[in-house]
């Protein structure tokens, strides 16, 4: 993490410690985009099944990322009636992994549970997750067995995601998982310590090692509204997923250059062979072959390194992940 993202990252850390010097013993992070049909009873959930498990020693912390709707009003008020209760307002929308990011950077507690506003993943999960941290787990993810209110489409693009991930990246990510997950302070310093602008949560947890348990569930329906995450932004994690993990990509180029080849060969091949048969063989169409698949090639992998290329460019910048423009806390 480059200097200014770490000194800001401090100061907002500061700016919380100050309202409440005692650590609790849980932090619920919650990232919210347009979540004004959900947040009430969210926090109604959330807030009996952390007095049921740890009494008062919780927080709950609600990151607004830049939402359209009454989110960041509902927020504003839930903050000012319940103590227990964190809220950070981003200056702009960041998306749904940088927003995640800033409310693991506040949050203060010795455990935290990462959870989605949509309530898909069920908060009344935290006592087996909890039990099972207390028996050693530095990190307990969620696997989801059914995937209710999903389109086949969804469920099966995110199946074979999955499987591709695991294929090309260096590093074991677990099939079906999503963010939800209960980690220890431990985990999350080392996890906050990681400089990645361009940020895959579930694989730099899974990177991080430690003891890590899975836990099994069925995924409920979205509560109320429409999901976030359309075609556009699932590709785009799924790319920050493969280059944020996995050089394999890189490699792509010599095998490429292969194929390449080897068609190459097989054109000539067949001209000799229409040669000897004496059939007339138009010149410019076994040319015209080659080039194409030669420039397909080359553009491929150029925007292979492309890609790359413009995340170190980023990352160069030194630019603070996100910028909070306010923090509510009663």
């Amino acid at each position: 993490m480059s200097e200014p993202q770490v000194n800001w990252v401090r100061a907002a850390q500061r700016s919380v410690q100050a309202l409440d010097l005692a650590r609790p013993q849980l932090s619920v992070v919650v990232p919210c985009y347009n979540e004004e049909g959900s947040l009430r009873t969210l926090h109604e959930r959330v807030t009996q099944v952390c007095k049921a498990q740890v009494g008062e020693s919780y927080e709950i912390v609600l990151v607004n990322d830049g939402s359209k709707d009454a989110t960041l009003d509902i927020l504003r008020a839930m903050a000012n009636a319940d103590p227990r209760v964190v809220a950070i307002d981003l200056s702009r929308n960041y998306g749904h992994q940088l927003a995640l990011s800033a409310g693991l950077q506040i949050c203060r507690g010795e455990y935290i549970l990462i959870l989605d506003a949509d309530l898909q993943d069920p908060p009344e999960l935290l006592p087996d997750m909890m039990a099972m941290a207390q028996s050693g787990a530095d990190v307990v993810y969620g696997t989801r067995t059914d995937r209710k209110g999903e389109t086949w489409f969804k469920r099966a693009t995110a199946a074979q995601f999955y499987r591709f991930l695991n294929w090309v990246s260096e590093v074991d990510i677990p099939r079906d998982t999503g963010d939800f997950r209960l980690m220890t302070r431990s985990v999350l310093d080392a996890l906050n310590a990681m400089p990645e602008n361009d940020r895959f949560i579930r694989g730099m947890v899974s990177w991080l090692g430690f003891n890590q348990k899975p836990i099994h569930y069925n995924r409920d329906p979205r509560f109320a509204g429409e999901t976030n995450y359309t075609l556009k932004h699932m590709l785009r994690l799924s790319v920050d997923a493969i280059t944020g993990f996995s050089v394999r990509p890189l490699r792509v180029a010599i095998m490429m250059s292969a194929l390449c080849g080897l068609a190459a060969m097989l054109t000539l091949g067949y001209v000799i062979l229409g040669w000897l048969n004496h059939q007339v063989t138009p010149g410019w169409t076994s040319l015209m072959i080659a080039m194409l698949l030669i420039a397909a090639a080359q553009m491929f992998v150029l925007g292979i390194f492309g890609e790359y290329l413009g995340r170190l460019y980023v990352s160069s910048k030194g630019r603070p992940l996100y910028v909070i423009r306010e923090i509510m806390k009663s």
